[in-house]
């Protein structure tokens, strides 16, 4: 009997990638599209042209059939993940008005405040789960109203950049509830849009997209999408999730309990659950999970990566990371009391600072480069460890750790980690992202799979897993009860 592939892809935000899967939840092929370098005509301000997704998604579509080894297998579904937060404002024949304000857009502090003024902090809370933050995309409508009336009337739908994407291809307007959380227009409890919400920030009903659970088909290949794109007319669409959802799935993280650590250019922390823990302070986001029936809490602290890529570029230009780690772990846990605040770009969690700045403490004669390169991987675990204490303070459970990102990569950053976190901590055999994770979306959804619980089961394989060792655990504790001395103290200075 013939076997079929799932096609997954990831509208990020430097480029596209599309990946297709077999039925036993294996990589065929893949192929990525770079997109141009997002603008900005101000400081703090992002934006893209969706047209130009578009033009990656097709070329990472096609690209991927074309790299697949023959015979190639009919292609029996597709997924989709992308960046979150990006608002695609189309006029009523579904042309784009302007371009996309995208999630590190900035520009929106002014409308968060009046959201929070008309509906009230705890309230807002109540309703989405979540304050509103400038990256969600309600601000960025709201923005548009204040600056560009005229785009603003002649707005008939609302979309968020993945969704753009799936509606050129099947001519369909849906968002999935993972994605509809970061809008901030989503009642996340309940898993619908909050019409309290759209109707108090003047937003019309009628400019949401339908709703649809992740794995959850949603439209079919167009004949236009199919001649694009070389899918086949008909093959069905699931709903997907955003980056973070699909990431999630795409490393298991489905049962409550099960967390994973990632760091990239910014480092999350992921935790499937049972019900919407909502954190009153809302420092944590409370969004609906890509898995029907659960939700998420996540933790950002804002320059993981970035924190060791400015180190590496200022300070260490001829050197690679791999010699800068291997140094470093030759310095003892706790790195002689030198610590780092991670800072460079302010904070998300627990702080909700965008003004603080980084800084390095407690530094003497006896460190050397070695020791900042050490300082600045713990200082980066002590701010993801932040959202491990608020995990506790909530209540969520925490039954292990799963690594990605760059911080899986190194052996120096997953002990560091282990030992900070006080879990064991798990790196998978291959760790293939959110287009993987969109692509056994679609595999469920075409019915390859019962659910993604068995979807994940297939297709991802525990590589190594490492122990928090006892004497490291015991001084990266007493190192971190110091270093979360450091914020109050930044936050007077800024």
């Amino acid at each position: 009997m013939a076997g079929m592939w799932f096609l997954g892809m990831d509208v990020g935000t430097g480029g596209t990638r599309a990946v297709l899967v077999d039925e036993a939840g294996r990589i065929v092929s893949s192929h990525s599209a770079e997109h141009a370098p997002f603008r900005t005509p101000h400081p703090g301000w992002a934006e893209q042209d969706p047209e130009d997704w578009w033009r990656a998604s097709v070329a990472a579509i096609r690209g991927a059939i074309a790299a697949a080894p023959e015979p190639k297998e009919p292609i029996g579904g597709v997924g989709l993940t992308g960046q979150m937060h990006g608002a695609v404002l189309l006029d009523k024949d579904g042309k784009v008005l302007r371009p996309s304000l995208i999630w590190c857009d900035t520009r929106t502090q002014p409308e968060c405040d009046w959201l929070h003024e008309r509906i009230g902090y705890e309230r807002l809370i109540e309703l989405t789960c979540n304050p509103a933050l400038p990256n969600f995309t309600l601000t960025k409508l709201l923005w548009v109203r204040e600056h560009e009336p005229e785009i603003f009337a002649r707005t008939a739908k609302v979309m968020c950049p993945k969704d753009y994407v799936r509606f050129r291809l099947t001519g369909t307007y849906a968002i999935d509830v993972q994605e509809a959380s970061g809008t901030l227009l989503l009642d996340v409890t309940n898993r619908r849009w909050s019409a309290e919400v759209a109707e108090a920030a003047g937003i019309p009903m009628s400019w949401l997209p339908e709703v649809y659970e992740s794995p959850e088909v949603c439209g079919a290949i167009s004949a236009d999408g199919a001649a694009a794109t070389g899918l086949p007319v008909g093959a069905p669409v699931v709903a997907g999730a955003g980056d973070q959802g699909a990431g999630a799935v795409g490393m298991g993280i489905l049962q409550p309990g099960s967390v994973s650590a990632t760091i990239g250019t910014s480092g999350v922390v992921f935790a499937a659950t049972a019900s919407p823990i909502k954190d009153p302070k809302g420092r944590l986001h409370t969004f609906c999970h890509a898995v029907p029936g659960r939700w998420h809490v996540m933790g950002v602290t804002q320059s993981a990566g970035l924190s060791f890529r400015w180190l590496k570029e200022t300070f260490f230009a001829g050197a690679d990371y791999d010699s800068l780690t291997k140094a470093a772990a030759a310095v003892a846990p706790g790195s002689e009391g030198l610590e780092w605040a991670p800072y460079l770009l302010g904070e998300r969690t627990p702080h909700l600072d965008p003004k603080v700045r980084a800084a390095f403490a407690g530094i003497s004669t006896v460190h050397g480069g070695a020791h900042f390169v050490r300082a600045v991987l713990e200082g980066v675990a002590y701010s993801l460890q932040d959202t491990f204490t608020l995990f506790a303070e909530l209540g969520i459970p925490v039954n292990g750790v799963r690594l990605g990102g760059g911080g899986a990569r190194g052996p120096l950053w997953r002990e560091i980690q282990a030992g900070v976190y006080g879990h064991a901590v798990e790196i998978l055999t291959a760790e293939e992202g959110g287009a993987f994770g969109s692509a056994l979306m679609a595999g469920v959804g075409a019915g390859a799979w019962k659910d993604l619980d068995a979807a994940c089961a297939a297709g991802i394989t525990v590589a190594q897993r490492i122990e928090p060792e006892a004497a490291a655990q015991a001084a990266y504790a007493e190192a971190y009860a110091k270093w979360r001395k450091l914020y109050p103290a930044l936050a007077t200075l800024y």
